[in-house]
């Protein structure tokens, strides 16, 4: 009896370890899902927009197990160059980080019909190639109320990273909700025509403040770094952009508006993995979408009022009551 119990014993064991390995090859056997990113121009290290977008990739590995890589213009020395490597790495998707790259992207694009693209702030008409867009000048809108009510000397400024389409946006919005909450107020705008340069961002932010201003909002990613420290030395005001930027000027920046690209690359590869392709060719994503948003208001709190103000404006916002056209 007590042989045939150590036989059966034995049968189970063997049985349960051939079911593991079979579970297990058939683990094996199951690809994970892989996704290449072309960072954009300035890249990891900005403290914006690429990091912001890096994260993303970083929460999808951590959550849903994907596997990435990426590419640095300073390793590639031209977006092309980079964007074909991830393509011929195997990647079920390729993302362009920025405008920038659109022309390059697009080139790659014709030469590989079959592949999945992806562009960040730019949308093209090839059918394998898909977008995100935002609606930079709604969580840029808030900030410009934010803006309004605070200013104390009535002089406010922006400074851009480039002259283009896209910051544009964020400098329409701005300035529209500066003149909602106040009308007397001076906006002064200005382009850097460069993201990387925090030394440029700080001059810029002292001649802003020499004349005056007291709130400056700077779209210029690394650029913008040096304006928010600069509006910090000087015991002045300042919003961070793309993330919530706080912990880089604790004393000067109020709040950030917040470009969700982390979330909009994590939902496009939870796709992926879902369903092994992208839902939607074009995506924008705005308040309604939580694309856009604002940080925590900090250093100077609102008022029971100028809270109430906001809370009304920012649902205006997502009903669409109230529309900024770029």
């Amino acid at each position: 009896m007590r042989k045939i119990l150590t036989y059966l014993l034995l049968l189970s064991m063997c049985v349960m370890a051939a079911a593991c390995s079979s579970q297990s090859v058939e683990e094996e056997e199951t690809p994970a899902v892989k996704i290449g990113m072309m960072m954009s121009d300035v890249g990891l290290g900005d403290q914006s927009f690429s990091d912001v977008g890096f994260a993303g990739l970083e929460r999808a590995r951590d959550e849903m197990g994907i596997v990435f890589d990426y590419r640095e213009i300073q390793e590639t020395k031209t977006y092309e160059q980079g964007l074909e490597e991830l393509v011929k790495q195997g990647n079920q998707l390729v993302i362009g980080l920025g405008f920038a790259m659109q022309e390059a992207l697009e080139t790659v694009a014709k030469k590989y019909p079959d592949q999945q693209f992806l562009i960040i702030d730019a949308v093209s008409e090839l059918p394998n190639v898909h977008s995100v867009t935002f609606k930079e000048e709604e969580g840029s809108f808030l900030i410009g109320v934010l803006a309004g009510m605070k200013t104390k000397t009535n002089k406010i400024g922006f400074i851009g990273g480039m002259d283009v389409p896209v910051i544009r946006k964020f400098e329409k919005g701005f300035v529209e909700g500066v003149k909602q909450v106040n009308p007397q107020a001076v906006i002064l705008s200005v382009y850097a025509n460069d993201f990387g340069n925090d030394q440029l961002g700080k001059q810029m932010g002292k001649q802003m403040i020499d004349q005056g201003v007291d709130m400056i909002y700077p779209a210029a990613g690394f650029t913008g770094v040096g304006v928010l420290l600069e509006a910090q030395s000087r015991g002045k005001y300042a919003f961070g952009v793309d993330t919530d930027q706080y912990f880089l000027a604790e004393k000067a920046v109020l709040s950030s508006m917040l470009k969700k690209i982390d979330v909009a690359v994590y939902d496009v590869a939870k796709q992926l993995v879902q369903n092994g392709k992208l839902a939607q060719k074009d995506m924008v994503l705005g308040i309604a979408e939580n694309g856009v948003g604002v940080a925590p208001v900090r250093v100077l709190p609102l008022t029971s009022q100028e809270k109430e103000t906001f809370e009304k404006l920012q649902e205006k916002l997502k009903s669409g009551s109230i529309q900024i056209k770029p």
